[in-house]
């Protein structure tokens, strides 16, 4: 068991990487459609190996450093936004998991009875890699993409934990195992909390610094933000991140919302343990895949928020929607539970 969650651990963190490498061809080519043009089509067929050329430009650029710049600072800044983008991944499920000479493995690293509470943590440090960053980079507009980034990230994050409390009190539970256990088959917590859904959806494009609430790196303020002053693969830690980050929270929304790994008729006679294992495995990638690129469709249709919008949305309107949608669940359970 140790070996396979061992060779568990691994494949998430490669796969991770190859999914934030190729999510950025696959933006562009999304932005090519969107703006009647071709994406990247040079470097392989159909531009397949652009991303590995990306990853070797950014090898072999020049490693700046500014000379007033904290120098451990800035370099623990890209370092912990890294190290951060990839732990939410350990208590996902990734699926329901095979049999094997008569013991079943379950395809997620870490099953805690406080996932939910884990993955917050979690999220809540991933702020202090950018703040870092841009503090220690001795610029006026990084600190100014930092400080936006941190009150974005922190007011967010109370109204995204406010759409989760109605998933938590409808399970029961703060696992994220139970929580995928109780939308069996086609019993997704989607029809139930639609509302809240939207709340989380939107939560998460501003945990990403994702368009329309990439305000800490908006290029036509700040020259590009809390990673002005960075380079080489310090700035491309940074780009991983982000790449990341949409990938682990479009497994979240999934898991959360819209099954995880369950799919209708998994039930079915016909299926074999371990096929059900496999196709959820498969359908919940399936899912991750469409949020994934719904977060690049809103990206190159939505314009950039006003500051003061992106502030007076998150604590007028959703946190006051987010209440509401946690007293309408209070009542729904108990009139119908």
């Amino acid at each position: 068991m140790l070996i396979f969650k061992l060779i568990l651990i691994v494949s998430i963190l490669l796969l991770s990487l190859l999914i934030a490498m190729y999510s950025t061809l696959f933006e562009r080519k999304i932005a090519g459609f969107f703006q009647d043009r071709f994406g990247p089509d040079r470097a392989g067929p159909g531009g397949i190996f652009q991303p590995l050329a990306d990853g070797l430009k950014l090898f072999f650029k020049e490693e700046f450093m500014p000379a007033k710049a904290d120098k451990f600072l800035y370099i623990l800044g890209p370092s912990l936004t890294m190290l951060v983008a990839l732990l939410t991944s350990a208590i996902i499920p990734w699926g329901p998991g095979i049999t094997f000479k008569g013991t079943h493995y379950y395809f997620q690293v870490a099953d805690i009875n406080i996932g939910v509470l884990y993955s917050f943590a979690v999220v809540s440090v991933g702020v202090y890699g950018i703040m870092i960053g841009g503090w220690a980079s001795n610029n006026k507009f990084s600190l100014l993409g930092a400080i936006r980034a941190s009150s974005q990230m922190i007011s967010y994050e109370l109204t995204m934990g406010l759409s989760i409390i109605a998933i938590v009190m409808m399970t029961g539970s703060l696992s994220l195992k139970d929580i995928v256990t109780a939308q069996h088959g086609f019993n997704w917590n989607i029809w139930y909390q639609p509302l809240g859904f939207l709340i989380f959806l939107t939560c998460a494009y501003a945990e990403c610094n994702r368009s329309p609430f990439d305000l800490p790196e908006c290029e036509t303020e700040l020259i590009g933000g809390y990673h002005t002053e960075y380079s080489s693969m310090k700035l491309g830690f940074y780009l991983f991140a982000e790449y990341i980050n949409m990938f682990i929270s479009s497994a979240m929304i999934s898991t959360l919302y819209f099954g995880g790994y369950n799919f209708p008729f998994m039930d079915s006679p016909a299926l074999s343990v371990n096929a059900v294992g496999i196709i959820g495995t498969f359908v919940l990638f399936l899912k991750i895949g469409f949020f994934g690129f719904l977060y690049m469709w809103i990206r190159w249709t939505l314009p950039r928020f006003r500051y003061d919008q992106l502030m007076n949305l998150g604590w007028k309107k959703l946190i006051p929607v987010a209440v509401i949608n946690m007293i309408l669940t209070g009542l729904g359970i108990m009139i119908f539970k």
